[in-house]
């Protein structure tokens, strides 16, 4: 059974850092991609950053420049870095993970709580 979990939520003050981990367990098959999501109050659920098996890597609009998405396939972990956190960045923070390539299977972790206060 596939197992996604999350570490590294917590409470910070603007302008703080986080380090959000993202650790994988029981999957059969290859992990390609490893991300992040969030969703706003109010709307969509969205994409905070991504990385492939072999490092091509994406970033939702308001996170660019300031989190950095990183992974270690060996022992199918991801990490993201927040720094420069804002109040609008507050939210859990949820891993997904795809096995496969072909025919990729999607897996949610629960989240974790990221807060952050002016």
């Amino acid at each position: 059974q596939v197992r996604v979990v999350e570490f590294g939520g917590g409470s910070v003050q603007t302008g703080g850092s986080l380090r959000l981990s993202c650790a994988v367990s029981g999957s059969g098959r290859a992990i390609n991609t490893m991300g992040w999501y969030r969703q706003p109050p109010g709307k969509q659920r969205e994409l905070v950053a991504s990385i492939n098996r072999v490092g091509n890597i994406k970033y939702g609009d308001s996170v660019k420049g300031r989190f950095t998405i990183s992974r270690d396939n060996a022992n199918n972990t991801a990490w993201l870095l927040m720094n420069s956190l804002k109040p609008e960045d507050t939210d859990v923070y949820i891993c997904k993970i795809e096995t496969g390539f072909a025919t990729p299977i999607a897996y949610w972790g629960q989240g974790t709580q990221v807060t952050v206060s002016s």
